[in-house]
C-alpha cells in the first residue's frame, strides 16, 4: 500500500437525489481534505450519476473515504483509482480579443501548436478550446496570457478506467 500522498480519482456511482453532493462533500470538509477537481455526469446506465473526484492524498486514507461514501444511501459503489490506472482529460475555454486572431501572427501558430480548436468568433472576440493533460490546458494559458486573455474557464477531470470496470453488470441489476 502507497504511503506517499498522490492524485486519486474517485467513481461514486449513485441514484440522483437532492443532497448528495452537499453529503459527500462534507465527507471530505469533515477530514479537512481539499477536493482537487469535481465532476458528476450521467453515467453509463440511465437514472445513475457518475461522481469524479480528484483528491491529493495517501492510499489508506483514499480507503476510508471510500467506505464513509458507500455508507450513503443513494450511494450504489465506489472506486479509487491512480491517474495511471486511468485515462482522463480537461477542458479549457479561453475567451481573446478578435483583432488579435488577425494583427498577431503569433496567435495562430499557439492555436495550432497547441491542438486547440477555434469555437467561435465574432467581431468582438473568439473563443478556444482545448482538452488535454493539465499540464497542456496550464502551458496554453501561460502562451495566451502575454497577449491578455479575457475570461478563462477550465473544467474538472473526467476520466474513464485502463481495466475493464464491472460496474455496468452491477448497475445494469440496479437499473432493474
Amino acid at each position: 500500500m502507497n504511503t506517499e500522498k498522490q492524485l486519486y480519482t474517485i467513481s461514486v456511482y449513485t441514484e440522483n437525489n437532492i443532497g448528495l453532493l452537499n453529503r459527500i462533500s462534507a465527507i471530505f470538509q469533515r477530514r479537512h481534505i481539499n477536493i482537487e477537481s469535481l465532476n458528476i455526469s450521467p453515467s453509463e446506465i440511465e437514472n445513475v450519476s457518475r461522481f469524479t473526484i480528484v483528491v491529493n492524498m495517501i492510499e489508506v486514507d483514499v480507503k476510508k473515504i471510500i467506505g464513509q461514501i458507500e455508507k450513503q444511501v443513494e450511494v450504489i459503489k465506489a472506486y479509487y483509482h491512480t491517474l495511471d490506472e486511468v485515462i482522463y482529460q480537461i477542458s479549457g475555454l479561453f475567451k481573446v480579443r478578435s483583432e488579435l486572431l488577425f494583427e498577431e501572427p503569433q496567435i495562430q501558430n499557439i492555436i495550432k501548436n497547441s491542438h486547440a480548436r477555434i469555437v467561435t468568433v465574432n467581431t468582438e472576440f473568439f473563443v478556444l478550446e482545448k482538452s488535454g493533460k493539465k499540464e497542456e490546458i496550464a502551458e496554453l494559458h501561460e502562451q495566451l496570457s502575454v497577449y491578455g486573455i479575457m475570461q478563462y474557464t477550465r473544467s474538472g477531470l473526467i476520466s474513464v478506467t485502463k481495466d475493464e470496470m464491472r460496474i455496468s453488470a452491477l448497475l445494469e441489476t440496479y437499473n432493474n
